[in-house]
Protein backbone atom coordinates (compact mmCIF):
# COMPACT_ATOMS: atom_id res chain seq x y z
CA UNK A 1 0.00 0.00 0.00
CA UNK A 2 1.04 3.70 -0.83
CA UNK A 3 2.47 5.29 1.91
CA UNK A 4 -0.09 8.24 3.83
CA UNK A 5 1.36 11.57 2.30
CA UNK A 6 0.98 9.98 -1.21
CA UNK A 7 -2.72 8.78 -0.57
CA UNK A 8 -3.53 12.02 1.11
CA UNK A 9 -1.96 13.97 -2.13
CA UNK A 10 -4.11 11.73 -4.46
CA UNK A 11 -7.28 12.66 -2.14
CA UNK A 12 -6.39 15.91 -2.48
CA UNK A 13 -6.12 16.15 -6.20
CA UNK A 14 -9.32 14.23 -6.34
CA UNK A 15 -10.75 16.68 -4.26
CA UNK A 16 -10.56 19.67 -6.55
CA UNK A 17 -11.22 18.10 -9.46
CA UNK A 18 -14.68 17.11 -7.99
CA UNK A 19 -14.75 20.39 -7.24
CA UNK A 20 -14.09 21.56 -10.71
CA UNK A 21 -17.13 19.11 -11.35
CA UNK A 22 -19.68 20.65 -9.05
CA UNK A 23 -19.18 24.18 -9.77
CA UNK A 24 -19.82 23.68 -13.73
CA UNK A 25 -22.92 22.31 -12.80
CA UNK A 26 -23.54 24.51 -10.02
CA UNK A 27 -22.92 27.70 -12.32
CA UNK A 28 -24.53 26.57 -15.12
CA UNK A 29 -21.35 25.72 -17.36
CA UNK A 30 -21.29 22.30 -17.95
CA UNK A 31 -23.14 21.23 -21.09
CA UNK A 32 -26.42 20.34 -19.85
CA UNK A 33 -26.68 21.47 -16.32
CA UNK A 34 -30.14 20.83 -15.84
CA UNK A 35 -29.83 18.86 -12.44
CA UNK A 36 -32.77 16.69 -12.67
CA UNK A 37 -33.72 16.42 -9.04
CA UNK A 38 -34.80 12.76 -7.62
CA UNK A 39 -35.89 12.23 -4.74
CA UNK A 40 -34.73 8.91 -2.65
CA UNK A 41 -36.20 8.48 0.66
CA UNK A 42 -37.24 12.02 1.00
CA UNK A 43 -33.96 13.41 0.00
CA UNK A 44 -32.84 14.86 -3.04
CA UNK A 45 -30.34 13.80 -5.53
CA UNK A 46 -29.20 15.31 -9.01
CA UNK A 47 -26.57 14.49 -11.68
CA UNK A 48 -24.18 16.63 -10.45
CA UNK A 49 -24.60 13.66 -7.36
CA UNK A 50 -24.35 11.32 -9.39
CA UNK A 51 -21.17 12.51 -11.66
CA UNK A 52 -19.20 13.60 -8.92
CA UNK A 53 -19.50 10.42 -7.28
CA UNK A 54 -18.68 8.61 -10.16
CA UNK A 55 -15.81 10.88 -10.37
CA UNK A 56 -14.23 10.34 -7.42
CA UNK A 57 -14.29 6.41 -7.20
CA UNK A 58 -13.07 6.40 -10.60
CA UNK A 59 -10.01 8.24 -9.97
CA UNK A 60 -9.16 6.72 -6.10
CA UNK A 61 -9.51 3.50 -7.75
CA UNK A 62 -7.80 4.31 -10.45
CA UNK A 63 -4.81 5.57 -8.34
CA UNK A 64 -5.12 2.93 -5.63
CA UNK A 65 -6.94 -0.05 -6.61
CA UNK A 66 -9.42 -2.79 -4.70
CA UNK A 67 -7.52 -4.48 -3.20
CA UNK A 68 -6.42 -2.84 -0.01
CA UNK A 69 -9.30 -0.73 -0.24
CA UNK A 70 -13.20 -0.86 0.14
CA UNK A 71 -15.30 2.33 -1.18
CA UNK A 72 -18.77 3.27 0.30
CA UNK A 73 -20.24 6.41 -1.27
CA UNK A 74 -23.61 7.72 -0.51
CA UNK A 75 -24.78 7.43 -4.37
CA UNK A 76 -23.48 3.73 -5.00
CA UNK A 77 -24.05 2.30 -1.51
CA UNK A 78 -26.39 -0.50 -1.51
CA UNK A 79 -29.34 -0.46 0.80
CA UNK A 80 -28.19 -4.30 2.40
CA UNK A 81 -25.84 -1.93 4.77
CA UNK A 82 -23.60 -4.79 5.29
CA UNK A 83 -20.15 -3.89 7.15
CA UNK A 84 -17.43 -3.67 4.44
CA UNK A 85 -14.76 -6.35 5.20
CA UNK A 86 -11.50 -4.28 4.19
CA UNK A 87 -9.62 -3.27 6.97
CA UNK A 88 -8.88 0.90 5.21
CA UNK A 89 -12.30 2.23 3.37
CA UNK A 90 -13.00 4.83 2.08
CA UNK A 91 -16.29 6.74 2.87
CA UNK A 92 -17.32 9.71 0.25
CA UNK A 93 -19.96 11.91 -0.08
CA UNK A 94 -19.91 13.52 -3.15
CA UNK A 95 -22.12 16.53 -2.51
CA UNK A 96 -23.15 16.87 1.28
CA UNK A 97 -26.31 19.87 1.22
CA UNK A 98 -27.40 18.36 -1.77
CA UNK A 99 -30.49 20.91 -0.70
CA UNK A 100 -28.24 23.94 -0.37
CA UNK A 101 -26.71 22.78 -3.77
CA UNK A 102 -30.34 23.18 -5.62
CA UNK A 103 -30.94 26.39 -3.89
CA UNK A 104 -28.13 27.57 -4.54
CA UNK A 105 -26.88 28.81 -0.80
CA UNK A 106 -23.45 28.34 -1.87
CA UNK A 107 -23.62 25.70 1.19
CA UNK A 108 -22.36 22.62 -0.07
CA UNK A 109 -19.25 20.38 0.21
CA UNK A 110 -17.19 17.19 -0.94
CA UNK A 111 -16.21 14.76 1.64
CA UNK A 112 -13.50 12.27 1.58
CA UNK A 113 -12.79 9.76 4.52
CA UNK A 114 -9.91 7.19 4.84
CA UNK A 115 -11.00 4.94 7.76
CA UNK A 116 -9.34 2.42 9.21
CA UNK A 117 -11.07 -0.45 10.40
CA UNK A 118 -13.76 2.30 12.18
CA UNK A 119 -12.30 5.24 13.09
CA UNK A 120 -10.69 7.84 10.53
CA UNK A 121 -7.17 8.41 9.76
CA UNK A 122 -7.52 10.74 6.53
CA UNK A 123 -9.87 13.49 5.28
CA UNK A 124 -10.76 15.72 3.14
CA UNK A 125 -13.22 18.48 2.73
CA UNK A 126 -13.55 20.63 -0.29
CA UNK A 127 -15.93 23.67 -0.05
CA UNK A 128 -15.75 24.99 -3.59
CA UNK A 129 -17.69 28.09 -3.46
CA UNK A 130 -15.40 29.11 -0.67
CA UNK A 131 -12.39 27.68 -3.33
CA UNK A 132 -10.87 26.37 -0.14
CA UNK A 133 -10.28 22.40 0.68
CA UNK A 134 -9.28 20.93 4.37
CA UNK A 135 -7.82 18.01 5.08
CA UNK A 136 -6.28 15.88 7.82
CA UNK A 137 -4.32 13.00 9.23
CA UNK A 138 -4.82 11.41 12.42
CA UNK A 139 -1.80 12.83 14.61
CA UNK A 140 -0.95 15.27 12.02
CA UNK A 141 -3.18 18.17 12.19
CA UNK A 142 -5.26 20.10 9.97
CA UNK A 143 -4.39 22.27 6.95
CA UNK A 144 -6.70 24.92 4.82
CA UNK A 145 -5.80 24.47 1.11
CA UNK A 146 -6.39 27.28 -1.58
CA UNK A 147 -5.39 26.47 -4.65
CA UNK A 148 -2.00 28.31 -4.63
CA UNK A 149 -1.35 27.34 -1.06
CA UNK A 150 -2.10 25.61 2.41
CA UNK A 151 -1.80 26.74 5.79
CA UNK A 152 -2.42 25.00 9.79
CA UNK A 153 -5.49 25.20 11.20
CA UNK A 154 -5.68 25.50 15.05
CA UNK A 155 -8.17 26.42 17.11
CA UNK A 156 -6.80 28.75 19.79
CA UNK A 157 -9.26 29.30 22.70
CA UNK A 158 -6.63 31.40 24.52
CA UNK A 159 -7.63 34.08 22.08
CA UNK A 160 -11.17 33.41 21.72
CA UNK A 161 -12.40 32.53 25.13
CA UNK A 162 -16.07 32.67 25.66
CA UNK A 163 -18.75 32.69 28.12
CA UNK A 164 -21.00 29.55 27.65
CA UNK A 165 -24.09 31.88 27.24
CA UNK A 166 -22.18 33.86 24.02
CA UNK A 167 -20.94 30.65 21.87
CA UNK A 168 -22.41 30.10 18.25
CA UNK A 169 -24.60 27.12 17.24
CA UNK A 170 -24.57 26.12 13.62
CA UNK A 171 -27.68 24.88 12.99
CA UNK A 172 -29.60 23.04 9.98
CA UNK A 173 -32.21 24.83 7.59
CA UNK A 174 -34.29 21.68 7.02
CA UNK A 175 -32.83 18.91 9.33
CA UNK A 176 -35.04 19.48 12.03
CA UNK A 177 -37.50 17.78 14.48
CA UNK A 178 -39.13 18.79 18.06
CA UNK A 179 -36.56 17.43 20.02
CA UNK A 180 -33.80 19.08 18.45
CA UNK A 181 -35.70 22.63 18.61
CA UNK A 182 -36.40 21.71 21.92
CA UNK A 183 -32.83 20.96 22.90
CA UNK A 184 -31.35 23.68 21.06
CA UNK A 185 -33.73 26.08 22.52
CA UNK A 186 -33.22 25.23 26.39
CA UNK A 187 -29.19 25.30 26.24
CA UNK A 188 -27.67 28.10 27.63
CA UNK A 189 -26.17 29.41 24.64
CA UNK A 190 -28.57 30.96 22.27
CA UNK A 191 -26.58 32.35 19.40
CA UNK A 192 -27.50 30.49 16.15
CA UNK A 193 -26.04 30.33 12.99
CA UNK A 194 -28.26 28.74 9.75
CA UNK A 195 -25.26 26.53 7.54
CA UNK A 196 -26.13 24.31 4.82
CA UNK A 197 -23.71 20.90 4.78
CA UNK A 198 -22.14 19.29 7.51
CA UNK A 199 -18.59 20.11 6.29
CA UNK A 200 -19.67 23.42 5.99
CA UNK A 201 -20.88 24.06 9.73
CA UNK A 202 -17.60 22.24 10.58
CA UNK A 203 -15.60 24.49 8.77
CA UNK A 204 -17.00 27.20 10.75
CA UNK A 205 -16.43 25.63 14.02
CA UNK A 206 -12.58 25.37 12.73
CA UNK A 207 -12.20 28.94 11.36
CA UNK A 208 -13.70 29.89 14.34
CA UNK A 209 -16.82 31.50 13.47
CA UNK A 210 -19.02 29.31 15.97
CA UNK A 211 -18.66 26.87 18.10
CA UNK A 212 -20.83 23.68 18.27
CA UNK A 213 -22.87 22.29 16.00
CA UNK A 214 -25.54 18.97 17.15
CA UNK A 215 -26.81 16.27 15.53
CA UNK A 216 -29.76 14.52 16.67
CA UNK A 217 -31.56 11.38 15.17
CA UNK A 218 -35.05 11.07 15.02
CA UNK A 219 -36.63 9.11 12.04
CA UNK A 220 -33.63 9.13 10.50
CA UNK A 221 -29.87 9.67 11.49
CA UNK A 222 -26.97 10.97 9.62
CA UNK A 223 -24.40 8.74 8.12
CA UNK A 224 -21.40 7.66 8.07
CA UNK A 225 -20.47 9.98 4.81
CA UNK A 226 -22.34 13.28 6.36
CA UNK A 227 -19.78 12.75 9.31
CA UNK A 228 -16.26 11.14 9.12
CA UNK A 229 -14.53 13.43 7.09
CA UNK A 230 -15.67 16.48 8.62
CA UNK A 231 -14.90 14.91 12.32
CA UNK A 232 -11.08 14.21 11.68
CA UNK A 233 -10.86 18.31 10.37
CA UNK A 234 -12.32 19.02 13.58
CA UNK A 235 -10.11 16.79 15.69
CA UNK A 236 -7.08 17.40 14.52
CA UNK A 237 -7.83 21.29 14.66
CA UNK A 238 -8.17 20.72 18.66
CA UNK A 239 -11.90 20.66 18.35
CA UNK A 240 -14.16 17.64 19.37
CA UNK A 241 -16.93 15.32 17.90
CA UNK A 242 -18.53 12.59 19.77
CA UNK A 243 -21.81 11.04 21.38
CA UNK A 244 -23.41 12.87 24.13
CA UNK A 245 -21.92 10.41 26.53
CA UNK A 246 -18.17 11.32 24.98
CA UNK A 247 -17.53 7.80 22.95
CA UNK A 248 -16.32 8.50 19.98
CA UNK A 249 -18.17 7.88 16.54
CA UNK A 250 -17.88 4.54 15.20
CA UNK A 251 -17.71 4.11 10.81
CA UNK A 252 -17.96 0.91 8.82
CA UNK A 253 -19.88 -1.03 11.05
CA UNK A 254 -22.90 -2.72 10.58
CA UNK A 255 -25.08 0.14 10.77
CA UNK A 256 -24.23 3.43 8.41
CA UNK A 257 -26.10 5.64 10.40
CA UNK A 258 -25.05 8.07 13.31
CA UNK A 259 -28.07 6.94 15.77
CA UNK A 260 -28.53 9.33 18.92
CA UNK A 261 -26.88 12.72 19.99
CA UNK A 262 -23.71 13.64 18.59
CA UNK A 263 -22.15 16.88 19.84
CA UNK A 264 -18.99 18.97 17.49
CA UNK A 265 -17.51 22.07 19.45
CA UNK A 266 -14.64 24.13 19.63
CA UNK A 267 -13.83 21.75 22.69
CA UNK A 268 -14.10 24.66 25.33
CA UNK A 269 -17.19 23.47 27.27
CA UNK A 270 -17.63 19.79 25.04
CA UNK A 271 -18.36 17.81 28.44
CA UNK A 272 -20.12 19.96 29.94
CA UNK A 273 -22.31 20.49 26.75
CA UNK A 274 -22.90 16.91 26.16
CA UNK A 275 -23.88 16.50 29.98
CA UNK A 276 -26.70 19.51 29.56
CA UNK A 277 -27.79 17.88 26.47
CA UNK A 278 -28.36 14.65 27.99
CA UNK A 279 -30.39 16.45 30.95
CA UNK A 280 -32.64 18.49 28.91
CA UNK A 281 -33.13 16.25 26.37
CA UNK A 282 -34.37 13.57 29.95
CA UNK A 283 -37.07 16.71 30.28
CA UNK A 284 -38.20 16.95 26.74
CA UNK A 285 -42.12 16.31 27.50
CA UNK A 286 -43.36 14.63 24.12
CA UNK A 287 -40.92 11.29 24.31
CA UNK A 288 -42.76 9.49 21.62
CA UNK A 289 -42.15 12.75 19.30
CA UNK A 290 -39.31 13.49 16.85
Amino acid sequence: MKDLSEILAIARQVGWGAADILQSYYHGTVKDSNLQVQYKQNEPVTVADIATSQYILEQLQAALGNEDFGYISEETYKAQQTKNNSTWVWIIDPLDGTRDFIQKTGEYAIHIALVKETRPVLSVVVIPEAQKLYYATKGGGTFSETRNNSVPLQISLDSNKKALEDLTLVVSRSHRNQRLNYLIENLPCKNQKSIGSVGCKIAAIVEQQAEIYISLSGKSAPKDWDIAAPELILAEAGGQFTHFDGSPLQYNTDDINQWGGLLASHGQYHQLLCREAETILAKFPHPNSV
